[in-house]
């Protein structure tokens, strides 16, 4: 017993000090339309590359960047011909082959392209068959399987797809309750496939098997731990969920079931702090995170610094041991 008893807490120790803390690393962006500047952005990918895409909605277009934020390009114009845009809200960028996926939730369709901007394909329409959107805002592609997945915010649902848009299926209906939604903005794909929706009107976290089977549910309205106002954004990364509170304009983070990790941001304009964080993307080795500061019209990005086993740490672990 005191052999079990000392191990749990030598992996305690250990988890506690994987999680490490979240620091502001820097930032890009201003008010406007030229490079680099933005007008309503609401997503945000990372390529396995590094390259940031992120969708600048009330610009009608893609642009992307390094990971520290120099320009690199952009495409798309206002418009509804394939290339063009109305109102980009979301963005995905496939782990498996680097294609950028696209949301649009005025024209109700999803394009999608190669990593510089050349059209491959689309789909969708308005309505409420399967295929169709009310209106689509955020979209995430499995890492696995390579499957597209859409929140369609305004039909109160999660549609899922092939990588070239053939239908696969769907789950969700208006209103309070486990598997039903009110306005879900984000649907994120963890790394063993679950699926975690940012279920926004009911400030919920819900999630589910990659077919939409539900699994469980967090969140209540409110300003303290745990708790949301209007979440809009989630990423999944190693063993950690990142939500963006948005109207509390925060970070919040929890373990796949949902336990409290941590947070940070406060409102306002310096360093580290969010008007509206609307959405996150996070770089494949884990240890950078983009945050779409809404309404300060820029992405900012943190870094999370890996604590090293100090001595002190050893000697906890050894007395752990003895």
């Amino acid at each position: 017993m005191k052999k079990l008893l000392a191990t749990a807490a030598a992996a305690a120790l250990f988890a506690a000090a994987a999680i490490g803390a979240w620091t502001y690393e820097g930032k890009w962006g201003t008010y406007g339309a030229g490079d680099g500047q933005f007008k309503n952005a609401y997503g945000v990918a990372v390529a396995p590359n590094g390259t940031v895409y992120v969708a600048d909605g009330g610009n009608c277009r893609i642009q992307y960047f390094t990971a520290t934020g120099s320009y690199l390009g952009k495409w798309g114009s206002r418009g509804t011909e394939t290339g063009q845009f109305d109102y980009p809200t979301g963005v995905a960028v496939s782990p498996l082959n680097g294609n950028v996926y696209v949301a649009e939730r005025n024209n109700t369709r999803v394009q999608y392209f190669t990593a510089t901007g050349s059209f491959l394909g689309e789909w969708g329409s308005e309505g409420w068959g399967n295929g169709q959107f009310i209106g689509p805002w955020g979209v995430n592609v499995s890492p696995l399987s390579g499957n597209v997945y859409v929140a369609d915010a305004d039909g109160d649902r999660v549609e899922y797809f092939t990588a070239s848009g053939s239908y696969l299926g769907r789950w969700g209906s208006s209103g309070p309750g486990n598997g039903r939604f009110y306005g879900p903005a984000c649907a994120a794909v963890a790394p063993g496939d679950n699926i975690y929706v940012a279920d926004s009107g009911n400030c919920l976290i819900q999630y589910f098997t990659a077919t939409g089977s539900y699994l469980g549910v967090w969140g209540s309205s409110g300003t303290g731990n745990s708790q949301f106002q209007n979440p809009t954004g989630v990423a999944c990364c190693g063993d950690n969920v990142y939500v963006a509170d948005s109207w509390n304009n925060r970070i919040q983070y929890f373990n796949y079931l949902g336990s409290y990790l941590g947070q940070w941001g406060s409102l306002g304009s310096g360093n580290g702090q969010f008007h509206f964080p609307y959405a996150l993307g996070i770089n494949a080795s884990g240890n950078r995170i983009y945050v779409v500061d809404s309404f300060n019209n820029r992405i900012q990005y943190f870094n999370r610094n890996e604590p090293s086993v100090t001595p002190a740490s050893l000697g906890r672990l050894k007395a752990v041991f003895h």
